[in-house]
């Protein structure tokens, strides 16, 4: 008898194991099924409350608590129990009946009482509208209702240190509460303390400027666009509306790349540029938003409807300029945009399956970033794309045949003035179509003409200066002797005693040919 008591009370009883069963949806449990999963559950459980145990124990204390079940589930790498917590005991009752023994939890009986005179909760404030200055004579006033204005010196120091302002004691007067004599009156009074976040809410005021602005740079009006872009760029309190102004510029490129809506592409980018140029505005913390708008208007396989007809290409070259900007503003060796940029307009380079015009933005984008930019990532490219624009599928396409050509002016116009310090004269056309394919012939006209252009430049500022020198120092001529008084010496005049002489002066020719320049001076009457 003994030993049966044992065993009923080490084990989870199978009837317990059936009213579960039935509350999941299972109603035909078999005994042999219950007695199984009742073996398995009370083995598992006593390892459970043999290991809470052990925190107990630890913890030097006699009671089991929640928290000891839950960091035993830890260790055997189940997840705890989540929503139980009771700082009390919770009883479980033993009932019997109806051929069944049952344990469960009383629940507990709810005085409806306790609910009716309970005091009632302080009623909200009323709705109410009270007027405040924004601004009186162009200073802002220092009230609840404004919050202060942050210096350019102070966004960048947010960006680099955002815990920095946490560490210092609030101002009472930046806050919005007064400084002066009437702090005993108002002590009854409840005031709000406005918490400044990164994302500012606006005045009515300011909503109304947004709307304004926005609806202004990408509308119709070409004076309204002006004026509003001259305001972005040089009002200094625009740094609450900044994060929207950022987002409106991502979202307005991502519908307006679909869309191919080239005017409205080209609004939002002179947007960014507006915005770059406030000194007011730092905009770090807000490139990942600008930066991938940018970026998409750079190398974008198709900005426009008509690609054939209209000038994309200006976009492009717009938003490459924007691009170094961006990277000279604020590429730090933290961030490292401008290597970032740069892996990614290389990528679209070096890949066959990228659109031409995205090619043509790639070069611009890695060409506006400086010099060795183009040494190191435009030059050993070059023979590859020049090979890509010879093939058949690019020169039987009118599309493709317009951008190769617009390709091949961008290549001259920027390796140019490379390729004139880096390859040394003579300059053999067979030598840059060895190196740079059927682009080299237009690569090596560009270059000597470059060179002839210099030259020629430097050859009439040579002869510029001898001829100032000679009307500075020549201050007479010498008389020539007569063959009469050879020994006699000789005499001179001055220039301004010099009589008239009417020969027509001898005209000059100059021949300049390509390797050799030469001047010569010659009389056509000879």
């Amino acid at each position: 008898m003994g030993e049966i008591e044992i065993n009923y009370g080490s084990t989870i009883p199978t009837e317990s194991l059936k009213v579960i069963a039935e509350s999941v949806g299972i109603g035909n449990l078999s005994d042999d099924a219950a007695k199984e999963i009742s073996d398995s559950a009370t083995y598992r459980l006593k390892l459970v409350l043999q290991e809470s145990k052990k925190f107990m124990v630890h913890s030097n204390r006699c009671k089991l608590l929640p928290s000891d079940i839950d960091n035993a589930l830890k260790v055997f790498g189940i997840e705890p129990i989540y929503g139980f917590h009771s700082k009390d005991h919770i009883p479980f009752r033993y009932a019997s009946g109806g051929g069944r023994e049952l344990h469960f939890i009383d629940d507990k009986d709810i005085d409806l009482i306790e609910f009716v005179n309970a005091p009632l909760a302080k009623l909200p404030l009323e709705i109410s509208i009270r007027c405040h200055w924004l601004a009186i004579d162009g200073v802002q006033p220092t009230v609840p209702e404004n919050p202060p204005s942050v210096s350019k010196d102070m966004q960048k120091l947010e960006c680099v240190d955002p815990l920095g302002k946490l560490k210092k004691p609030i101002d009472k007067e930046v806050s919005g509460r007064p400084s002066t004599g009437k702090a005993q009156k108002l002590r009854n009074v409840e005031t709000v303390h406005v918490k400044q976040l990164a994302t500012h809410e606006l005045s009515v005021e300011q909503q109304l400027y947004y709307k304004e602005i926005t609806e202004a740079c990408v509308g119709s009006d070409e004076a309204r666009r002006a004026e509003a872009l001259q305001s972005l760029a040089s009002d200094p309190g625009l740094h609450e509306m900044l994060p929207r102004m950022c987002t409106f510029i991502a979202e307005g490129v991502k519908v307006n790349v679909v869309q191919n809506n080239l005017a409205l592409l080209i609004y939002l980018m002179r947007m960014v540029k507006a915005l770059l140029d406030n000194p007011a505005l730092y905009l770090e913390k807000y490139l990942h938003e600008i930066i991938p708008s940018v970026v998409t208007c750079v190398v974008s396989k198709q900005l426009c409807m008509r690609p054939e007809i209209d000038n994309h290409w200006a976009l492009r070259d717009f938003a490459s300029r924007l691009m170094a900007q961006i990277c000279k503003m604020f590429n730090t060796p933290t961030n490292n945009v401008q290597t970032r940029i740069t892996r990614v307009f290389t990528n679209a380079t070096n890949s066959d399956k990228t659109a031409l015009p995205s090619v043509y933005g790639a070069l611009e984008g890695l060409a506006e970033l400086g010099t060795e930019t183009i040494k190191v990532f435009v030059i050993p490219r070059v023979r590859m794309i020049s090979d890509r624009l010879d093939s058949p599928e690019v020169t039987q396409n009118n599309v493709d045949r317009i951008s190769g050509n617009q390709i091949k002016h961008l290549l001259c116009k920027i390796l140019t003035p490379v390729l004139k310090i880096t390859h040394q004269p003579p300059d053999n056309i067979e030598e840059y179509k060895k190196e740079f394919g059927s682009v080299g012939v237009q690569l090596h006209a560009a270059v000597c003409k470059a060179r002839v252009i210099v030259t020629s430049q430097n050859s009439n500022n040579q002869t510029t200066t001898q001829t100032s020198t000679q009307s500075r120092t020549a201050v007479g001529r010498p008389i020539s002797a007569t063959p009469g008084n050879s020994g006699a010496p000789q005499k001179y005049v001055l220039m301004s005693q010099r009589p008239i002489v009417s020969q027509t002066p001898p005209n000059k020719t100059v021949y300049i040919s390509q390797q050799n320049i030469k001047t010569e001076f010659q009389d056509p009457s000879n």
